[in-house]
């Protein structure tokens, strides 16, 4: 339980700060889209690989061929390009600057913190462990956690907090493969759904404790189904396109990843021809195009959110 929880709290002192008016115009102009509303919210970011543009110099997200459909290099992101906080914009570090006035009190109260993380975790557990029946005591662990972070977030002064609900695992390449890709393992998704229940049980119960709805959720579990049944879909009428439960960057053998090479500097990983078509990029993260195919589909309830059109 101790190492479980050690993994949870390694987190933390990840740190990302995204200023919506900079970094998410720079994304949809990109895409052709333009807004000129100057009027920028902080979103202040905290999780795991998920959301990291690039925090980590050792990680395996600077070497090659991350990065190649955006910015052209790896650079930190865990896939080919741009990650859901390029579509959108850890806790100690974010007191830290708040102690030494490097954001007002009205930036803290204006600015929207997103929160996710988990899947790191389950899917740790249940490849290592192998016993999903045994899952049900250290889900609490996680969610007890997550419900201790995010109140401390709400008592630095946050009055707009986004819990991320877990997207469904068992659609994760790293899962899936044991169907040859062919379909999501919906007993993993349950752990998903279990766990998203008792989410948004927790964040009812803590808008009743403080009166007010400072917690909010981004459902990344249908945006992610939802997303991904439509291009199997799509994948069945045409060939053409890529099935999108397969990875785009794929190792060959056991104990390698994406951008692994061996002692003699060869590739131990194989890389799909387009991986801009593609909707995961490794055996965890999905590709740039899959993270906009998942921005698209949340982008309704980014707005309601935010307050703003993004």
């Amino acid at each position: 339980m101790m190492k479980q929880n050690q993994s949870i709290m390694a987190l933390l002192p990840l740190f990302l700060i995204l200023v919506i008016s900079t970094e998410v115009e720079g994304v949809k102009k990109s895409y052709g889209v333009y807004n000129n509303d100057n009027n920028s919210v902080k979103l202040f970011v905290f999780g795991d690989s998920y959301v990291d543009t690039g925090n980590f110099r050792n990680s395996g997200a600077y070497k090659i061929p991350s990065g190649i459909t955006f910015p052209g290099y790896p650079a930190g992101r865990f896939g080919n390009g741009r990650v859901l906080t390029d579509y959108l914009v850890q806790i100690d570090s974010f007191e830290q600057l708040i102690q030494q006035n490097v954001y007002s009190k009205s930036d803290v109260q204006t600015s929207i913190v997103l929160v996710n993380a988990g899947a790191n975790d389950y899917t740790k557990f249940v490849l290592k462990d192998k016993n999903i029946f045994e899952i049900a005591k250290f889900r609490k662990s996680v969610i007890d956690e997550f419900k201790v972070n995010i109140k401390r977030i709400h008592s630095l002064g946050v009055e707009k907090i986004v819990v991320s609900l877990l997207q469904p695992i068992g659609c994760l390449p790293t899962i899936s493969v044991v169907s040859l890709y062919h379909d999501c393992i919906d007993l993993l998704n349950l752990v998903s759904r279990d766990h998203n229940k008792m989410m948004l049980e927790i964040v009812e119960d803590l808008n009743k404790e403080i009166g007010k709805s400072v917690f909010k959720t981004l459902d990344l579990y249908n945006s992610f189904l939802t997303a991904i049944q439509t291009i199997q879909k799509n994948h069945k009428e045409n060939s053409t396109i890529m099935n999108p439960l397969e990875p785009c960057c794929a190792s060959e053998s056991v104990g390698y990843d994406c951008g692994k090479v061996d002692d003699d500097g060869e590739n131990k990983y194989s890389l799909c021809d387009n991986p801009e078509l593609s909707f995961f990029w490794d055996n965890a993260h999905p590709s740039q195009n899959g993270w906009y195919s998942i921005f698209k589909q949340l982008e309704p309830s980014l707005s309601q959110i935010t307050g703003k059109n993004l």
